[in-house]
C-alpha cells in the first residue's frame, strides 16, 4: 500500500470523488493567494487523497483565471507528491475519437502569458528541465489502469495548450493538426509546469469530448455536446484514478523528486528574505 498522498484536479465534469472515506474540506492559505477552492481530503481504498475542483465548485473560473500557483502551492503544503488531471479536450487527430482516453506525454504552449505559470521570480531565477513534462512513470501507471477497466486509451500524444475561453478558429484548429499535436485543451500545460518546479509528478487522463472544429464530417464544437460525453468519460475516469491510486508504489523511481536540484541559478545570498520565505516550500532545501 503506498505511503504517498496523491492529488486530483477534476476539470470540466469532475467536482468531487465518491468512495474517499474521512473526508474533510481544507482551506490552505498561499502566499499566492486563493486556490479555486477548498480542498478534499481523505482516502479511498486506503491511500491519502487530496482532491481539488479546477474551475471551482460551480465552475466559476475560465482556463484564463484559475489561480495555478496557488493550487499547485496547496497541493505541496498537503503533502502531495503525485497529481492526477483530469481535463476534457478536444480530438485533433481521427483516431482519438470522442469518447476516449488519452495519457499525453508532450506540449505545445499557445497560452498568451495572462497566467502565472512558475515560482520563480522576485529575486530568485531558476530553470527547470523540462523535455519531457510529464512524469513518465505516473503515465505508464495511468495508462495501465485505463487499460484494465477497459476503457480506449491512447498512450503518448502532444496536447496543444490554448488561452481560451472560446474555442479555436479553423485555420487554427487545421494549424495545430499540422503540428502532430493529438488533443487540444486550456490548463494542463499550466499545471504541468508548477508541479515540476514543486518537484510533484504529474500525469494527465485526458478525456476527448469531440474533434475541435476541423473534422468536415462532424459538427463543431458545442458546449450542449461537450457536457453529454464528459459525463460518460468522467465516469471512466473515476475507475482509472481508482485503479491506479491502489497500485501506487511507495518511493518514487522517477527524477521528478530532484527537478530544482541544478534548476536555481541565482546567488542565494541575495535573494529577498520575503521571496524566501514565500517558497520556503517550494525550494528551501535548495537555498
Amino acid at each position: 500500500m503506498a505511503n504517498e498522498v496523491i492529488g486530483v484536479i477534476g476539470g470540466s465534469g469532475l467536482y468531487e470523488m465518491e468512495g474517499m472515506t474521512g473526508v474533510a474540506q481544507v482551506t490552505v492559505d498561499t502566499p499566492f493567494g486563493r486556490p479555486s477552492d477548498e480542498y478534499v481530503t481523505g482516502t479511498l481504498d486506503g491511500v491519502s487523497m487530496v482532491f481539488l475542483p479546477r474551475h471551482g465548485k460551480g465552475h466559476r473560473f475560465t482556463p484564463s483565471e484559475v489561480n495555478y500557483r496557488a493550487n499547485i502551492y496547496g497541493m505541496k503544503k498537503l503533502g502531495v507528491t503525485r497529481i492526477i488531471s483530469v481535463s476534457a479536450v478536444g480530438s485533433l487527430r481521427e483516431e482519438i475519437v470522442p469518447g476516449h482516453i488519452v495519457i499525453p506525454d508532450q506540449f505545445i504552449d499557445r497560452t498568451r502569458g495572462f497566467r502565472k505559470d512558475t515560482f520563480f521570480g522576485n529575486g530568485v531565477v531558476g530553470h527547470v528541465q523540462f523535455a519531457d513534462p510529464v512524469c513518465a512513470e505516473l503515465s505508464d501507471l495511468l495508462h495501465a489502469a485505463a487499460v484494465e477497466v477497459d476503457a480506449v486509451v491512447h498512450r503518448g500524444g502532444c496536447y496543444v495548450c490554448m488561452e481560451g475561453p472560446a474555442f479555436s478558429t479553423r485555420a487554427e484548429s487545421h494549424l495545430y493538426r499540422s503540428f502532430g499535436a493529438s488533443i487540444i485543451g486550456m490548463t494542463n500545460l499550466t499545471e504541468a509546469k508548477l508541479a515540476r518546479e514543486a518537484e510533484i509528478c504529474y500525469g494527465v487522463i485526458a478525456l476527448s469530448t469531440d474533434y475541435d472544429c476541423w473534422h468536415d464530417a462532424h459538427a463543431d464544437v458545442s458546449v450542449e455536446a461537450i457536457i453529454a460525453i464528459i459525463k460518460n468519460n468522467v465516469a471512466t475516469a473515476k475507475k482509472i484514478i481508482r485503479q491506479a491510486v491502489a497500485k501506487v508504489a511507495a518511493g518514487r523511481g522517477c527524477g521528478c523528486g530532484e527537478a530544482l536540484k541544478y534548476a536555481i541559478i541565482s546567488d542565494t545570498s541575495v535573494i529577498p528574505v520575503e521571496t524566501r520565505e514565500n517558497l520556503e516550500l517550494i525550494m528551501g532545501k535548495y537555498l
